[in-house]
């Protein structure tokens, strides 16, 4: 994908002065990696009286199929050719407005420490958009570019130059003319190139709001198509266009009013104010985890693979859970555990409650049966492939709890991502990362194995695309309802040591 800035100038006022604004020298050739392939910069003429500077985006069709885990174009299962074939590498999308902010970022922040001066002086701009993806056609980039002072071209592509009776396809060349300031030009394209194209090829997160009004300041607070705007650039996500509807509306009011937005929105403490504020992904997912727990009527709960004891400590805050083990490999993790949970200041009866263990989960270990529910929540992918066997068989075979809860990244969602560069797992001790496929294919085949059940949820929002961050599979032992009765039929799998387990022994960080 492609676009060229070009400007004219004079003796007086050399056109090379782009060069400056842009920082990046007219005499050179630059590469920049990208999270989806290679930037290049490049200036086709460069003198004094006109000078052209080239952004190329070469994206990486590799890292396009291992972002997307080859669900096609933004993710979407559109075909079996989807991952290879697609107009990514070609059209101008959220992947090039990705590219001109990592590129162009002083650029667009209208910082210039070498000519100062050139920054907010209006200069004459052309900008060429060869293949833009126009959702809404060449009207709706009219309706958008027109309103800040463009002159707009948008000339339909056909699907097929040779034949001509087949029309235009979805994309428009586009011609940008114009005297404005360069930062100015970068921050409407940056906006207005995902909004045509609309869509986003990574999660739009709660940040993605202070983004789009830093952007759009100046511009966007009175601009017709606000709403549009607005919504497709925040991937129609409700709750964030409400957010920045607000906050525009606050400015405009603001700046008729003459006196700062902090001013009037000074009606809620801000401390207080939390019904916006994204709930984080570990808190969903432990209360995902304790929704379960709650329904099974679970009262012996290993927590396995415990590390700081987030999980344990939510545990503790519910009667209904009346012992907790937390088991984890790593000493210098349960002794951080034990700092978090403050075990040395809890009372003697709450700390019956809770013990925290030293053991590997690739080995049986006596001491884990007998327990109601056990959780392995981001735990499987740290674990090497040929070693899953051995942790199957210790968890589901020998201590064979009536119920275990297991959550693991769901690889798909990874592209939603624009700060995790392509192909990179997201923490560096992951051995893996499952598709949804992947993860339901091992679940049914340990559940197969060990005589349980398995239904399976999502953990965080659910996109219709590429499914939710986290993956959870519910295991419950056939033939037993949530109390851990058998069924009527009496075929239900008996728990190992079903009573009450024995003390757990051993190396422990006792509470």
């Amino acid at each position: 994908m492609f676009l060229t800035i070009t400007t004219t100038g004079s003796t007086d006022r050399p056109a090379t002065d782009l060069g400056f604004l842009l920082h990046k020298h007219p005499d050179k050739s630059q590469q920049f990696s990208t999270a989806h392939g290679t930037a290049h910069v490049f200036y086709p003429e460069a003198d004094a009286e006109r000078c052209t500077a080239a952004l190329l985006l070469e994206v990486d069709p590799i890292a396009l199929v291992r972002r997307s885990r080859g669900k096609g174009r933004g993710g979407a299962p559109d075909s079996a050719l989807g991952q290879y074939v697609n107009d990514r590498p070609y059209a101008a999308s959220s992947l090039l407005a990705v590219a001109l902010r990592s590129v162009l970022a002083s650029a667009m922040k209208g910082q210039c420490a070498a000519r100062p001066e050139l920054v907010g002086r209006a200069i004459p701009l052309r900008i060429e958009v060869p293949v833009l993806p126009a959702r809404g056609g060449a009207e709706l980039v009219r309706a958008l570019f027109e309103p800040l002072g463009w002159a707009v071209l948008a000339e339909p592509v056909p699907l097929d130059e040779t034949f001509p009776e087949w029309g235009g396809s979805r994309y428009v060349r586009l011609v940008l003319e114009g005297e404005r300031t360069l930062a100015e030009a970068l921050r409407h394209l940056y906006v207005l190139l995902p909004v045509l194209d609309d869509a986003k090829h990574y999660w739009v997160a709660p940040d993605e709001v202070d983004k789009l009004l830093r952007a759009g300041e100046g511009w966007l607070e009175d601009h017709p198509e606000q709403r549009l705007i607005v919504g497709r650039y925040l991937a129609r996500r409700w709750a964030l266009t409400r957010r920045a509807m607000e906050r525009l509306e606050l400015e405009r009011l603001a700046e008729s009013d003459d006196v700062a937005a902090e001013e009037l929105d000074n009606a809620v403490d801000e401390e207080a104010d939390t019904e916006d504020k994204p709930v984080p992904l570990a808190v969903q997912r432990r209360e995902a985890i304790l929704a379960v727990l709650r329904a099974e009527r679970a009262t012996r709960v290993l927590d396995l693979g415990c590390g700081q004891g987030q999980l344990v400590g939510e545990l503790l805050k519910e009667g209904q859970f009346t012992e907790i083990v937390g088991v984890d490999v790593s000493m210098r993790a349960l002794h951080e555990a034990r700092r978090r949970l403050r075990l040395d200041r809890m009372s003697e009866r709450q700390s019956e409650r809770v013990r925290l263990v030293q053991g590997s989960l690739a080995y049986t270990d006596s001491r884990l049966k007998g327990y109601d529910a056990a959780v392995l929540s981001e735990v499987v992918e740290h674990v090497d492939p040929a070693r899953l066997p051995a942790l199957e068989y210790a968890v589901f075979g020998a201590a064979r709890p009536r119920t275990v809860v297991v959550t693991t990244p769901n690889v798909e969602y990874n592209v939603r991502w624009e700060s995790l560069p392509a192909g990179h797992v997201r923490h560096a001790d992951h051995r893996f990362e499952w598709t949804r496929e992947e993860f339901r294919q091992w679940a049914r085949k340990v559940a197969e194995r060990h005589g349980y059940g398995v239904t399976f949820g999502p953990v965080g929002p659910d996109d219709p695309e590429v499914g939710p961050p986290t993956q959870l599979a519910h295991f419950r032992v056939r033939g037993e309802d949530s109390s851990g009765v058998k069924g009527e039929d009496g075929k239900g799998a008996d728990r190992v040591g079903a009573g009450r387990g024995g003390p757990v022994t051993g190396k422990e960080v006792a509470a």
